[in-house]
């Protein structure tokens, strides 16, 4: 993958719902749940390595929302995200993450079982945030994701995108990281300003 597309994936990691929905009639979404429950185990675990992984609370969707399969050792939690609809985003928190922002991912896909529109679930989102229902992590931590399924929409379409790291950076600017120029050995900053801000890192061997 060249530097202008790992760059150009970072910078646009993740679209707004309300350009997703657009594409609610045309666009098959990237995650199955029609998988067997091993696969589902399987992909979740794809994100961060065995070593991590193989000891994670493990998580899988279901058109009903997350369903735990298994307790873990190691205080990480596993996923398959989806931060919009048509996304599948194999997912590791730490154990920072999974007593702050796994919540929330949990939230999200409980509400979406209950048929709760993007802009809905958003709002409760943020209201949850300020009443303190949901937290933002307090210490730095990693968020592994690793798999070679991670699957975004951008620019109106699915694209297959680069393993990488997430570093949780709550409330964080791109002022805060340097205001850096884009480029493959750079860090980018998601959801800026916001309390589930992460960092991310595409490492050059992807």
């Amino acid at each position: 993958m060249s530097a202008m597309t790992k760059s150009a994936f970072a910078s646009t990691l993740f679209l707004s719902a309300t350009l997703a929905l657009a594409q609610e009639k045309t666009l098959t979404p990237a995650y199955d749940f029609s998988l067997p429950r091993e696969e589902k185990i399987k992909l979740a675990e794809s994100a961060a390595p065995a070593e991590v992984s193989g000891n994670a609370t493990i998580y899988v969707l279901e058109k009903t929302g997350y369903v735990k399969v298994r307790d873990g050792s190691n205080g990480f939690s596993c996923i398959v995200d989806r931060q919009t609809p048509w996304n599948q985003e194999p997912t590791c928190f730490d154990a920072e993450g999974s007593r702050t922002t796994l919540p929330t991912r949990l939230f999200v896909e409980q509400q979406r079982a209950q048929a709760k529109t993007e802009d809905q679930i958003k709002s409760e989102l943020d209201e949850g945030y300020k009443t303190g229902r949901f937290k933002a992590p307090a210490k730095p931590g990693i968020v592994y994701m690793m798999s070679d399924k991670i699957f975004l929409f951008i620019n109106n379409k699915l694209v297959h995108a680069p393993a990488h790291l997430m570093f949780y950076a709550p409330y964080a600017t791109e002022k805060d990281i340097g205001s850096p120029p884009g480029g493959r050995n750079m860090p980018h900053l998601i959801r800026a300003g916001q309390p589930d801000a992460y960092i991310i890192v595409i490492p050059a061997a992807s």
